[in-house]
């Protein structure tokens, strides 16, 4: 393993130099080749052929916890890891979820979200001896149409202890890795920002599926890209063409045990077990996802430049807290967890009149605040970056207007203070105790809210849009550019979350990544780089499209 990246401030520098390249203006948005060139459109499905498929069981039968329990920690009984169980747990995280078609066209949807429905994100896992996947200790790469899981290469039960030594019994990983041109094939140079939303939302949703089945999922602070890229064979790339690598983003690690253990995050892999593993025999070929390529240099200088280097550094987790009780305001959601996570779709327009209760309002708010709700939050430690600029406009006992959730309370002076000082900062009616949701300024923001989002009107149609405002440049700068993709990879979880509540509550959502970034700044007076805005976003009342037939997600292999 020798690749090396200094975080110094030429690094630095590329993160940042991007970030304000890519930015969408007005007069001018970031490079795209203009068009859609239909005869280079990427495979969405990546397969590494002649790696033995081991397909995993589709569910008869919905057996998850009600959705409105899996927040909450000590609410779903802990099920052993096995065969039934990886199948589910790959089945309500990163699976197909459905089919669409208009004519003779047809694409598929799946559980994690992708901008574009472009599928950046590929899938992976490590584990000991699982029977009927495998005798021994092994590497897989998950592949959704076929709900299998392909085996890369197997390696002895003593690498295995090596390797995982640190952890718990009957703990195994799971990574995930970026393919850079499934998004710059669309969307050009602002596709490295996409792929990192994605990844954000994938790795939410592997948190979430973890808790169907009691366990708890742990992002690991301490492993580089270069051990992520040993681990996964990503290294092993012969025959790939370049614009087709994939790019290491996380490994995560799962604890099939209900009680917490976030010292893990801090944990380390061993260097010889990843050096023996990298090294072993791999098996199959990445398929080629297109014909032809467009090449983006600049995303290949940020992806350098925000290499996860051995030492890096990130914050430490969070001390546990006193929760605050958070009333049930919204009522019981009966649904199951498992029929929401896959019924989740994005809305491509909204009605323009359905509006929203305050109190779902608030109790969807509610759930992307650490200290009100546990899970996704548990699994990260850094959360509470990221907060929330509102564009409310059809919610039930509130004023129209600008609004701002903190994520994290004692960020709101820095916030304030650099925000327009003519805000308010008044706390809504019946906000309840820990939603730290503040209305800055009434008026009608519709037109507002669609003009940031790219003179989208789905931004202004819906009940409320917002943008999530990240703790930006002093961030960056204290821990590295590395950490520009943590930034990215928060908001994709919020988004994962939005997406949910917007489902368990009768209405839909759509993730906005196309947005004028120093215009949405300014609505909410914001100069400098402290805060930047990463990603957008929509609930309200869905427009459906009667052109569109919808297929069960695996009906293609029960035609086989």
């Amino acid at each position: 393993m020798n690749h090396k990246i200094e975080q110094d401030g030429e690094t630095l520098n590329t993160a940042l130099t991007y970030h304000e390249r890519t930015k969408h203006h007005y007069h001018r948005y970031a490079n795209s080749l203009g068009y859609m060139d239909w005869a280079t459109q990427p495979d969405p499905f990546r397969r590494y052929e002649g790696a033995p498929l081991v397909s995993l069981r589709i569910p008869k039968q919905d057996r998850t916890p009600r959705y409105d329990r899996i927040f909450h920690l000590n609410s779903a009984e802990v099920v052993p890891v096995n065969f039934e169980t990886i199948s589910e747990f790959f089945y309500y995280s990163l699976a197909i979820s459905a089919w669409k078609q208009y004519g003779e066209n047809r694409w598929a949807l799946r559980v994690n979200p992708s901008s574009g429905n472009l599928h950046p994100t590929e899938g992976y896992m490590v584990a000991p001896a699982i029977e009927g996947l495998c005798q021994g200790p092994a590497v897989y790469h998950y592949a959704p149409r076929e709900h299998g899981l392909e085996r890369r290469t197997e390696f002895s039960e003593e690498l295995w202890n090596d390797l995982t030594k640190e952890f718990p019994p009957h703990a195994f990983l799971v990574g995930l890795s970026s393919i850079y041109w499934r998004e710059s094939w669309k969307y050009g140079e602002r596709a490295y920002r996409y792929c990192q939303h994605d990844a954000g939302h994938a790795l939410a949703a592997l948190r979430i599926s973890s808790a169907l089945f009691g366990w708890r999922l742990y992002f690991l602070n301490n492993v580089p890209d270069e051990q992520i890229s040993y681990l996964l064979g990503l290294n092993h790339s012969e025959g790939v063409h370049p614009m087709e690598r994939e790019s290491p983003d996380m490994l995560a690690v799962i604890l099939p045990d209900a009680k917490p253990n976030p010292a893990v995050m801090e944990f380390h892999l061993s260097e010889n077990a990843l050096g023996s593993i990298g090294q072993g025999k791999w098996i199959g070929t990445a398929n080629r996802l297109s014909r032809d390529h467009y090449e983006w240099q600049v995303i290949d200088s940020v992806s350098q430049a925000c290499w996860k280097p051995v030492g890096a550094q990130m914050p430490s987790p969070a001390r546990p807290i006193s929760k605050k009780p958070f009333p049930n305001l919204a009522g019981r959601i009966d649904a199951s967890a498992g029929r929401i996570v896959r019924q989740r779709r994005s809305a491509l327009a909204m009605d323009g009149t359905t509006g929203m209760t305050r109190d779902q309002f608030y109790a969807t708010l509610s759930r992307v605040i650490s200290w009100l709700t546990d899970m996704p939050w548990d699994s990260i430690s850094w959360g509470g970056f990221v907060h929330l600029g509102l564009f409310v406009h059809r919610i039930t006992g509130l004023e129209p207007g600008l609004y701002v959730l903190i994520r994290n309370e004692l960020k709101r002076d820095s916030l304030k203070e650099r925000m327009a000082p003519g805000f308010l900062w008044q706390k809504p009616p019946e906000v309840p105790d820990g939603l730290a949701l503040y209305f800055l300024r009434g008026d009608d923001v519709k037109l507002l809210a669609s003009q940031v989002s790219c003179h989208q009107a789905i931004a202004g149609e819906s009940a409320f849009s917002l943008g999530m405002l990240a703790e930006f440049e002093p961030a960056i700068s204290h821990y590295g550019a590395h950490f520009y993709r943590n930034l990215f990879w928060e908001t994709g979880m919020i988004g994962q979350v939005l997406y949910l509540e917007a489902e368990a509550f009768g209405y839909r959502s759509t993730g906005i990544g196309c947005f004028f970034d120093n215009p949405m700044h300014e609505a909410f007076g914001l100069k400098s780089r402290d805060y930047q805005s990463l990603y957008h976003f929509t609930i309200g009342g869905p427009v459906q499209d009667a052109r569109l037939t919808t297929l069960p997600a695996y009906f293609h292999l029960r035609q086989k």
